[in-house]
């Protein structure tokens, strides 16, 4: 606006109109001049506050741009980090369920070497004994067979009736087979 007409409250009241017969007022328009000066003075005033105003408001608002603008960069920044967190966790995660998963299947896979073990040892165990039960029966049936045949060569005077035997013609020897020995059982 550089061809604008300015106009100040100072050349209102110095402005000149000359004089001219059957002109105006002059009282009247020296008054309407300090009325349109005074207004002037005023607009100024008020011109100067708004600028000075709108000059703070724009202060305002470049900070309030400025910090909206840091705010959103570190929202996005929270943001990207809370995802980096959150890969990361899930990263961690997976590992540690793969390393509890395998953890899990070598100790079940140990169980199970375990346990085939025990088994073996217990079927080892269970033919042991069958076999040492068997060995005993073989050493008892000659150990009775050994005494069947000592009782018969024994003086009849040693032998002693079986109290509650049917065949009571058979002679029996003094001492009979022990309990412990009848107690052991036959496979």
């Amino acid at each position: 606006m550089e061809g604008a007409f300015h106009l100040t409250p100072l050349d209102v009241r110095r402005y000149d109109f000359g004089t001219a017969l059957r002109g105006y007022d002059k009282a009247r328009v020296d008054q309407f001049r300090e009325q349109v000066a005074n207004e002037l003075e005023r607009l100024t005033r008020v011109n100067q506050e708004l600028d000075s105003k709108a000059r703070t408001l724009a202060e305002q608002l470049k900070s309030f741009r400025e910090r909206d603008k840091a705010l959103n960069d570190a929202l996005i920044s929270a943001q990207q980090l809370r995802a980096e967190v959150q890969q990361q966790a899930d990263r961690e995660r997976e590992i540690m369920l793969r390393e509890a998963r395998s953890d899990g299947e070598k100790l079940l896979e140990e169980s199970r070497g375990e346990l085939r073990r025990l088994e073996q040892e217990l079927s080892s165990l269970g033919h042991m004994r069958r076999s040492y039960l068997a060995q005993l029966r073989s050493i008892l049936a000659r150990q009775l067979a050994e005494l069947d045949a000592a009782e018969s060569t024994l003086p009849p005077e040693e032998l002693t009736p079986a109290p509650d035997s049917d065949d009571r013609s058979r002679p029996r020897p003094a001492n009979p087979t022990p309990a412990w020995l009848a107690a052991v059982p036959k496979e």
